[in-house]
């Protein structure tokens, strides 16, 4: 097959998970593969070396395939503002902003960028693994579908459906997916894989022969539970269990809009840190670190704060001596005031910043989208790293003067200016920056960790790039147990199954 959707029944069934197994299994089998989503609907988003802008889960699956990240494997991703908008981006791009109704009018436009992008990804690949968006029976979203199976009927690719079986109710799932489905569409559908099973086989084979009896579809394989698999998120925020034997408690308030939150995954996986994700509404619990993160709509999210008097929390926090850091978004709250005279992210409009920094911030129409890469100092110690920009905000003040972070853009085919970039209060207590992915680089990890906790501390060196590949060889390897081999052989051929 030079391509292959999959579907799912629901949102979180696996469908991001599968795509990048397989493209790491594939890279493996010495296939030249590509993954690709015609639309994406998700806060945690990636910038490619070209500078555009794509859904997180398409970078990780890039990074499986082993080819770098491209607008064309994510042409369209929305980026929710409020409940019923968000801003559009198209080619890596953002457009601006529509409510619902008004991009379900521009599908039949945004159609053509996916299919342009699918057509080059075509041409430079042997296989194209696509992965659809929530489910495909969706009937009250079949008009002008870009997700799921308009897409694949239009791409005419085949389709495989997965299912979720630790939520319950699997086999419901499954069949009325299909029966939603027009006559065509179930045509295309080659087969089911099942999700998260935990327990022993021989208990589901009745149900497996049913299935796929009633609906003379196979069960391609049922893949188990991987326990303490990790992937970079699209949306969802890992819960996280307490770390009693951490030397650093890290906090990090979930903002109704709360966006990239995978810049804390190193954190969350560093065997000497404890992170805690709290809701707004939530106390501030005793911690070292307070990180305020990105957000989609910042002016929204700060005034949530406001509302749960986080402005008296995080007075007290640095009262008893704790650090406090923002990124992108948790900048902007830093600082005086955030305003929006051209109504970027909601109507136009202006609100008070937190004070904590001496600076102001005007979000523009304009989007900023770089890798950079340079060192920081803090405590008289310098440290590297590699990060990216993702930002509409522009801020000035004494305070960004002289940041402590001297920055390179990294952007493929961009000149190269060094700057200084960020802010440190004269106490050495706050950081601010626009910076994402700093935890990520090793050696700037560790240097955060010894400017956020105990300086006499010996941090452990922690890797998650490396991280990241073993989980995905361990995540490739179950697949490569549990799916039908035969069918896997195909993935890749010139011809269909």
């Amino acid at each position: 097959m030079t391509c292959l959707m999959v579907q799912g029944t629901t949102s979180d069934a696996g469908k991001s998970t599968l795509v990048a197994g397989l493209a790491r299994l594939l890279k493996r089998r010495g296939v030249n593969v590509a993954p690709f989503k015609p639309q994406n609907m998700a806060l945690n988003s990636a910038v490619t070396e070209g500078g555009g802008e794509i859904g997180r889960a398409q970078a990780l699956q890039a990074i499986a395939a082993g080819v770098a990240a491209h607008t064309d494997m994510n042409p369209v991703l929305l980026k929710p503002s409020s409940d019923v908008g968000a801003q559009v981006i198209i080619h890596g791009q953002a457009i601006g902003n529509m409510q619902a109704l008004d991009y379900h009018a521009y599908k039949s436009t945004a159609r053509e960028a996916v299919l342009e992008s699918f057509a080059r990804l075509q041409s430079q690949h042997q296989c194209v693994l696509v992965e659809g968006a929530g489910s495909p029976a969706e009937v009250n979203l079949r008009e002008n579908d870009i997700a799921n199976m308009g897409f694949a009927e239009a791409a005419d690719c085949p389709v495989i459906i997965i299912a979720d079986i630790d939520k319950g109710g699997v086999f419901a799932h499954l069949v009325g997916t299909l029966e939603l489905l027009s006559p065509s569409e179930r045509a295309r559908v080659q087969g089911f894989v099942i999700n998260r099973f935990r327990g022993d086989i021989a208990l589901l084979q009745s149900g497996l022969d049913w299935l796929e009896n009633y609906s003379g579809k196979p069960v391609l394989g049922v893949v188990p539970y991987l326990h303490d698999l990790y992937l970079d998120a699209e949306d969802a925020i890992h819960s996280q269990q307490q770390n009693q034997s951490a030397l650093l408690n890290v906090v990090v308030p979930v903002l109704p809009r709360i966006s990239n939150h995978t810049d804390f995954d190193a954190l969350r996986l560093h065997p000497q840190v404890n992170l805690q994700y709290v809701s707004v509404s939530e106390a501030l619990p005793p911690c070292d670190l307070v990180i305020l993160p990105g957000s989609k709509n910042v002016r929204a999210d700060m005034q949530a704060l406001f509302e749960q008097n986080w402005q008296t929390k995080l007075q007290r926090h640095l009262r008893y001596g704790g650090k406090l850091l923002g990124i992108c978004g948790g900048l902007q709250m830093l600082g005086k005031t955030i305003n929006d005279p051209e109504g970027v992210e909601d109507t136009p409009g202006q609100v008070e910043g937190l004070g904590f920094l001496e600076f102001t911030t005007v979000l523009q129409s304009e989007k900023i989208l770089k890798n950079v890469r340079g060192q920081f100092t803090l405590a008289g110690a310098s440290a590297a790293y590699t990060g990216y920009e993702i930002h509409c905000g522009v801020s000035m003040g004494a305070a960004l003067a002289q940041g402590p972070f001297t920055v390179e853009d990294a952007t493929l085919g961009s000149d190269i200016a060094t700057r200084h970039e960020g802010a440190l209060s004269a106490d050495g207590q706050i950081l601010a920056t626009y910076i994402h992915g700093l935890f990520d680089h090793p050696q700037a990890l560790q240097q955060l960790l010894l400017w956020a906790g105990d300086t006499s501390c010996e941090w452990r060196a922690f890797d998650l790039a490396a991280h990241r590949h073993t989980q995905l060889e361990r995540l490739a390897d179950t697949l490569e147990v549990h799916l039908n081999e035969q069918w896997l052989a195909q993935l890749g051929e010139n011809e269909d199954v």
